[in-house]
């Protein structure tokens, strides 16, 4: 499998992107450090060759940071996980914006009130980060929790999602 990558200028720093060749969207977040979006992957799922290019979630990035937080609802993902990690990510994608979930919460969503540390598993191994809005989750007492980005991302997003 080949793949692009790209890094654009967020309000949040710099966000890079990997697309494979359907332009779904494979890993994502703040940085511009290509190896820690593609180190996101498991070794397995790599792409055998990447290279620097346009790619389409870029505009979706746009849009979300000038205002239209759901352009990134139809930008489509690619993730390898196990049954219940994909049941996750898909339903994180279903969570309204400006409308956070706690983990708790998340956890009942998915059909297992008591498997609060599943849940916020499934949000720590969420590869394409914004487009799968792992952000979205909280805490129980309605902190930030963690967030591999930076709770200083999570709270901006959260903050833009709101608004």
């Amino acid at each position: 499998m080949t793949a692009l990558i790209q890094t654009i200028d967020t309000a949040d720093g710099p966000f890079t992107l990997l697309v494979d060749e359907e332009q779904r969207v494979l890993a994502s977040g703040w940085t511009a450090d290509h190896e820690e979006i593609v180190g996101r992957l498991a070794v397995k799922d790599r792409p055998a060759e990447i290279h620097e290019g346009e790619t389409d979630a870029a505009s979706a990035v746009r849009a979300y940071y000038a205002g239209d937080v759901g352009a990134i609802d139809s930008v489509a993902v690619r993730q390898h996980g196990t049954d219940m990690q994909r049941t996750g990510w898909e339903a994180l994608r279903h969570i309204t914006p400006g409308e956070p979930l706690t983990y708790t919460e998340f956890a009942a969503a998915l059909g297992s009130p008591s498997a609060v540390r599943a849940a916020a598993s499934i949000c720590a191994r969420n590869a394409p980060a914004l487009f799968v809005p792992c952000h979205r989750v909280l805490r129980s007492d309605g902190s930030l929790g963690g967030f591999a980005w930076g709770l200083d991302v999570k709270e901006s997003l959260l903050a833009r999602e709101r608004a």
